[in-house]
């Protein structure tokens, strides 16, 4: 599931390396973050002082999590974990405790971008390292260029769905629009 955080509110609790990574991506989407721990590492302060991520310099209270779309908790404590996932599910509110997959709600896959084009590699949360060496594999698998093409099929679909014909004709082109073919196609255009 790749989920839209754009302007959602998500709690990280932690102020950690870990934690640090997890607002990265986080902020990335586009979500208001929310940081609460008694203390943090330099990134997440110069984050704080930039006015992107606010900041609860204190222990975690379950009312933390009040009003979040999601929640990670992102601290060396398997207790603290545990009583912030269970906020979370009191609340209805999905939780993620880093390396603890008996307290997630959802799992971090290792994800390729290029572009618009993302490829998610999760092993719900039983080896992390293994997916991202399935990523550093498909990263030479899946070059820059998938990026532009990406791109390209998205403008071509976008005429083609504005065009008048049949479901079974506009399947076809799709499919075709997609293929491996239409791929080296493009690909041999770019390089002239």
């Amino acid at each position: 599931m790749l989920v839209k955080l754009r302007g959602r509110t998500c709690v990280v609790v932690g102020g950690g390396k870990v934690a640090a990574g997890k607002i990265q991506g986080l902020l990335n989407h586009g979500a208001r973050v929310v940081v609460v721990s008694p203390r943090a590492i330099s990134s997440i302060k110069q984050k704080v002082e930039a006015g992107v991520v606010a900041w609860h310099r204190r222990a975690f209270s379950a009312k933390d999590v009040d009003g979040a779309f999601l929640v990670i908790a992102a601290t060396n404590s398997s207790s603290l974990n545990g009583a912030i996932f269970r906020a979370s599910s009191a609340r209805g509110i999905l939780c993620n405790a880093v390396d603890d997959p008996e307290h997630c709600d959802f799992f971090y896959p290792a994800v390729l971008r290029r572009g618009a084009l993302q490829i998610a590699i999760s092993t719900s949360g039983y080896s992390p390292a293994l997916s991202a060496r399935l990523r550093r594999e498909l990263e030479r698998q899946f070059g820059p260029e998938w990026g532009a093409w990406v791109e390209h099929i998205g403008r071509l679909r976008r005429e083609l769905l504005q065009q008048e014909m049949g479901a079974p004709r506009r399947r076809r082109e799709l499919l075709k629009m997609a293929s491996a073919s239409s791929f080296a196609s493009f690909v041999r255009r770019q390089r002239r």
